[in-house]
């Protein structure tokens, strides 16, 4: 049997009493430099936090523009959360957050623009009982231009094995920080190939590095990499072998060393590449290529024939390959089947293109309807295995180059986009002009016009808004719906008019035409003779000037306690249609660095929205915001106390309708005003004494307010209890008013608050079932009222504010049961004792029974022998 373990209720209790950790929230260190168009990461976690496993997390942008206003970007929790200048990229989720965990969150911004430059900040909002540690942190992060480019000219180089090849990269590079540099080689097997393996590389560190099918010649020194100037690197094959034949590439990287000391690469380039063709130094196999014809227009055939010489060629086994420009278009094996490479494969499936073996040495390829695409030198290689399913060739030639030439009937086609404007105001029209010129006349053949467009912040491809055929025919595309009902189209010769009227946000973006045209002797149904794409125009949409000012001036308003009172907000100058959301601040303390309270915001629709040190009902129903006029707004508080004392500002939002919505223009504090308070003459004479107060957890305590001295005949006493310090705003707990009535401003509070009827003038305070949240300072004030007349209000006599009492609680002490259960051994000692006694009690009363049991059975066995002794005359022998 195993040990009993302690009951999961009682011991749950035992963890109450631990204290947790502070809250720290940690971000990617800065600064950070990242190109600009990169995609960029940046992580933040939150840590010694309490509440839910799952946190939420906010980013913000502090400008170098405006280093001290908030720009509030994305929020895990909230979707209004993004301003204006962010709400698109966060929709598009050009910008967006990903949780690693949850307390881990990775900020991503997919391509960097200039203005994402600046001072980042991540914030968690509060889940803890109270405020303690860290609930945000910065970083800064720079935005730098890319100027990492790497070249080669590309080549179609044939060799046999064992020449020599050399390849040249040019790279260079102009960043103001300190970069490094890596430069590698890489090599595809076949054009269609994706990953590229790795030849020789040299590493930011400067090292050399082989990839791993090139280590025993690199060790060899048949492959090397040298840096031959300062922007030169040069790869040098000293044989090559069969298997580098494909295409070779350099790529260049730029590293940068962030804060952490990790290195990252900031920029990458690939140039073009070139083509490599080795052929095998067998002697006995050659290739011959010829065409019908070489010099042919768009929309001809194409026929080209590969004879194989080699003797006893009809028992020897042949892979052909169809080569243009040095990339593979087709394949036959040597049983005859042909695979087509990926991109030709569609035009295969059409009847466009034909390949197959004739004869075991004659291969032919036909190309139907000919494009601009299919110009280029066609070559014809040969591998010879020695058995069909061999994949190891023998020996491989490549044949002759055949130069076929396709002349365009598209000749000159170009096309050109224009618009007399880039910049347009919301609700404004604007126009956008396709000039199209050809080397013939375009009026003669069909042409069709698209209208593509890419929206702002670009997603990485066009779509097309819509498109007019050559019989007139209009499609609009579904990607962009709208447009149909706000654009007009119309021709005129060879110019093609697009006509976007009331601009909104989601016209913004980057604008292309894009002509086909067919031979005349076909329909355009097929494939166009000729494409072409213009220029992008980008089409930027702007707001309307804010002209917004507020009155800034500095003011004070005096006041008595009760009363009721206004702050004045005046809107100086603003756009007649304009609509304006008010947000109230109160600074309770005269501290330089504050943190202002939001009291409440009315946004243009009068929806208002109260902070969370004002979202009590009673708060609630003391504030009020009202708008006197067209441009003045009051803040009313109702029964002011001296809790009320402070400065007050407004901010004041500019909104206005443009077209598809509501857009803030721009936005103003107020000058602050200060609220004080008229104290009467005469004070109260209220015990001043400052105490300190601990308290067990669990416990009771009475916090004291004693009133010396008799008040005045014919007045009322109210008594108001507070908790908080003093350079921070207090919270009112409990009030007691002049007619009796007892108000509870925090009502989760009200059933362990209880204070005594001033009968004796002592407004003690009980707080009953003392809890850890309760420790703080307190203290009370006391005010005299009287009544001015029958039937008239109250007026403020005197008052007076008590000393303060800071109460400090203290865990609940371990009791005998808590003590039994932290012990495993001891609980199960208490479990197992009366047991074991109760075993031991029913061994001793058995042993006991069975004694006894056994000595009366031989006494009555030794009377009955005596009677029968006597009876019978029976002896003993």
């Amino acid at each position: 049997m195993g040990l009993v373990r302690c009951p999961a209720a009682a011991c749950l209790l035992l963890l109450l009493g631990l204290s947790t950790g502070q809250r720290v929230v940690t971000v990617q260190k800065g600064p950070l430099y990242r190109v600009r168009g990169s995609h960029i990461t940046l992580w933040c976690k939150v840590s010694g936090y309490q509440g839910p496993a799952e946190q939420n997390f906010q980013w913000s942008i502090y400008l170098p523009s405006a280093p001290e206003r908030e720009v509030q970007i994305v929020s895990t929790v909230d979707p209004s959360f993004p301003y204006a200048i962010y709400t698109q990229r966060v929709r598009s989720r050009g910008i967006y957050v990903e949780r690693v965990q949850g307390d881990a969150v990775l900020l991503h911004i997919t391509e960097l623009q200039d203005r994402d430059a600046g001072e980042y900040e991540c914030h968690t909002p509060n889940t803890d009982e109270r405020y303690f540690g860290s609930y945000s942190a910065k970083m800064n992060l720079s935005v730098i231009a890319d100027t990492l480019s790497a070249s080669m000219a590309p080549q179609v180089l044939t060799h046999t094995e064992g020449d020599a090849v050399e390849l040249t990269c040019e790279v260079s590079k102009s960043t103001a920080q300190h970069t490094h540099l890596s430069v590698g080689w890489y090599h595809l097997q076949e054009a269609g190939d994706r990953r590229a393996e790795e030849v020789l590389t040299l590493s930011k560190d400067f090292v050399l590095r082989p990839g791993p099918s090139y280590v025993q010649r690199f060790l060899a020194g048949d492959v090397r990499l040298n840096k031959v100037g300062n922007t030169t690197y040069k790869l040098s094959l000293g044989g090559v072998e069969l298997s580098d034949r494909g295409q070779l590439y350099c790529e260049a990287a730029e590293w940068i060393e962030d804060p952490d000391e990790t290195w990252k690469d900031i920029s990458r380039k690939q140039t073009a590449r070139t083509s490599l063709a080795v052929m095998s130094q067998g002697r006995d196999l050659s290739m011959d290529i010829t065409a019908a014809e070489s010099s042919l227009s768009e929309g001809d055939t194409l026929q080209l024939n590969c004879t194989v010489g080699a003797q006893k060629s009809s028992s020897r086994h042949f892979q052909v390959l169809w080569l243009l420009n040095g990339m593979e278009v087709a394949r036959v094996d040597p049983h005859g089947i042909l695979i087509w490479e990926e991109e030709y494969e569609e035009r295969a499936k059409l009847g466009h293109l034909r390949a197959f073996k004739q004869s075991n040495t004659v291969y032919v390829l036909t190309i139907y309807e000919v494009g601009l695409k299919d110009n280029g030198t066609y070559h014809c290689s040969v591998s010879e295995v020695n058995t069909p399913g061999d994949f190891h060739s023998i020996q491989t030639k490549l044949s002759s180059g055949i130069q076929v030439n396709v002349k365009p009937i598209g000749l000159g086609l170009h096309a050109t986009l224009t618009s007399r404007i880039a910049t347009v105001k919301y609700g404004q029209s604007f126009e956008l002009v396709c000039q199209v010129s050809a080397s013939y006349t375009l009026e003669e053949v069909p042409a069709s016009v698209g209208w593509l467009f890419q929206p702002s912040p670009p997603t990485g491809h066009y779509h097309e808004l819509v498109r007019v055929f050559p019989s007139g025919t209009v499609a609009w595309g579904a990607a962009q719906p709208r447009f149909q009902g706000k654009a007009q189209l119309t021709k005129a010769a060879t110019s093609f008019r697009l006509s976007i009227h009331n601009a909104a946000a989601a016209d913004e973006g980057t604008y292309q035409c894009e002509v086909e045209v067919w031979r005349k002797n076909t329909r355009p149904l097929g494939q166009p003779a000729a494409t072409t794409r213009s220029n992008a125009v980008g089409i930027k949409l702007v707001l309307p000037e804010s002209k917004l000012r507020v009155a800034t001036k500095e003011s004070s308003v005096e006041t008595v306690s009760g009363a009721d009172t206004a702050i004045e907000c005046r809107i100086m100058f603003a756009q007649n249609n304009s609509q304006f959301a008010i947000t109230w601040y109160l600074l309770p303390s005269p501290l330089a660095d504050a943190t202002p309270l939001q009291i409440l915001r009315a946004n243009y629709s009068s929806i208002l929205e109260y902070g969370a040190e004002f979202s009590s009902p009673a708060q609630k129903s003391r504030f009020l915001s009202q708008r006197v006029s067209s441009n003045v707004f009051w803040l009313r508080i109702l029964s002011a106390n001296p809790g009320d004392q402070g400065r007050y500002y407004c901010v004041v939002e500019e909104w206005l309708w443009l077209v598809d919505g509501w857009y803030k223009l721009g936005e103003g504090a107020s000058g602050s005003t200060m609220l004080e308070f008229k104290l009467p003459g005469r004070e109260l004479q209220l015990e001043k004494t400052n105490r300190s107060i601990s308290v067990r957890e669990g416990e009771e305590v009475t916090l004291h307010c004693l009133l010396r001295g008799a008040h005045l005949p014919a007045t009322h006493l109210s008594a108001t209890w507070f908790r908080g310090e003093e350079s921070r705003r207090v919270r009112p707990l409990l009030t007691l008013h002049h007619d009796g009535a007892i108000e509870y401003p925090v009502e989760s509070l009200a059933r362990r608050l209880h204070l005594r009827r001033p009968t004796t003038g002592d407004f003690s305070l009980t707080l009953r079932s003392v809890e850890e949240g309760d420790a703080g300072v307190y203290h009370c004030q006391v005010q005299e009222w009287q009544q001015q007349s029958k039937g008239k209000d109250w007026a403020l006599q005197a008052l007076a504010r008590s000393g303060y009492t800071r109460l400090t609680t203290i865990p609940p002490e371990s009791t005998v049961l808590s003590r039994i259960c932290s012990s495993p051994p001891l609980l199960n000692f208490i479990l197992y004792l009366p047991l074991v006694l109760i075993l031991l009690l029913a061994l001793v009363v058995f042993c006991l029974y069975f004694k006894f049991g056994k000595s009366k059975k031989g006494k009555v066995t030794g009377d009955q022998l005596m009677e029968l002794q006597g009876a019978g005359g029976v002896k003993k022998t």
